[in-house]
């Protein structure tokens, strides 16, 4: 197997945590990608907040993408993306069990690859709105090879919510953010303006019912 390319390739990858500081993972994660030699981050998403599918009883994630220009061959990159998450102490204990962290291939060029390990593009990539969010802030115009434009399987994710994360309620721990699943409360304006604070920060609350981190 040829770890590389004779030409750049470019892919997609997404990015989600929901432990142990979910938004610091993630951008440790973007970094760690970034210091790779043969990987070029060329451009990156807001980060996102997503309640969890599958296993619902775990915290809400943190979720990104970013476009990366690689060197590496399909099944080199997956490789690596699996070491990061060794390294940042991701354990496989069930189907969609919380994670530390958790990188998937969404995109590579406009390949499609069908193999034990790999499959491409990613199977369930336009049937979630965390990832097609944050896809279509950095690639409005994505081509999803065999399913057609990635903005018209946008609409079939309605029920799903996945927010950007901007600004201003400060939390001390996503452990213990109210669930996605009850978000319509955050639209009552009588709403509590005093929440826990993150890292020392000051609680504050505005009429964009943003969140920072």
């Amino acid at each position: 197997m040829n770890e590389k390319h004779h030409e750049s390739a470019i892919c997609l990858i997404a990015l989600g945590s929901n432990l142990e500081n979910p938004a610091q993972q993630v951008e440790s994660a973007v970094a760690a990608i970034g210091q790779h030699p043969d990987c070029e981050i060329t451009a990156r998403a807001s980060l996102y907040r997503s309640a969890p599918v599958g296993f619902t009883p775990q915290p809400d994630f943190i979720n990104s993408v970013i476009e990366v220009r690689t060197q590496l061959a399909p099944h080199a990159l997956l490789a690596l993306l699996m070491e990061i998450e060794q390294r940042f102490g991701r354990t496989r204990r069930f189907t969609n069990a919380p994670r530390t962290l958790d990188l998937d291939i969404l995109l590579y060029n406009q390949e499609q690859i069908h193999t034990n390990d790999l499959i491409l593009p990613h199977p369930r990539m336009h049937q979630r709105a965390f990832v097609l969010r944050p896809l279509l802030e950095i690639r409005p115009d994505t081509h999803i090879p065999g399913l057609g434009a990635a903005q018209n399987w946008l609409n079939h994710t309605r029920e799903q919510v996945a927010e950007k994360v901007t600004s201003l309620i400060c939390y001390n721990d996503l452990a213990h953010l109210l669930p996605l699943r009850a978000r319509l409360a955050l639209e009552n304006p009588a709403w509590p303006a005093a929440w826990p604070c993150i890292q020392g920060q000051k609680c504050c609350w505005n009429k964009q019912k943003k969140i920072r981190f």
